[in-house]
């Protein structure tokens, strides 16, 4: 089943918004919960200030070259799959990434510090794909035939 190299790029841009909103939602929860435990302490703002601050150093380095890759490898596709709108090793990055963010979550509970490094995780992954999801609305990147 052949389709658009725009349709797989609207795909691809799906799956990249759906992350931040479930890492956000992650990382708050864990940062409110580590605030719960240790109320005189301020593990909320430190998660959400290291969290962006280290997010917009992996967007910079990582995410965005990232991103491109693969927006440069669907416009190289000949002949363009539904299934194709990132490699199988992304679909099972992502399921190990889910399964350790899963994992350390629930490791977390309790643990005041790890809550918050956990929560810092989170919400850097979160940040890094919301800011590098510029890549899909770039002039170009999305082509139209008139």
């Amino acid at each position: 089943m052949n389709v658009s190299h725009n349709t797989l790029k609207l795909l691809a841009a799906l799956i990249w918004y759906i992350g931040p909103v479930i890492l956000f939602l992650k990382g708050s929860q864990l940062a409110t919960g580590a605030q719960e435990l240790e109320p005189d302490r301020f593990g909320q703002v430190l998660s959400w200030t290291v969290g962006i601050i280290v997010g917009i150093i992996k967007t910079r380095y990582i995410f965005i070259k990232s991103n491109r890759k693969n927006l440069a490898r669907i416009d190289a596709l000949e002949f363009p799959k539904i299934w194709e709108f990132y490699r199988f090793r992304f679909f099972l990055s992502l399921g190990l990434m889910i399964t350790l963010g899963n994992f350390l979550s629930t490791s977390a509970q309790g643990n005041y510090t790890f809550m918050v490094a956990v929560a810092a995780l989170d919400i850097s992954i979160g940040t890094a794909l919301l800011l590098s999801s510029y890549e899909f609305w770039r002039p170009g990147v999305f082509r139209y035939s008139t």
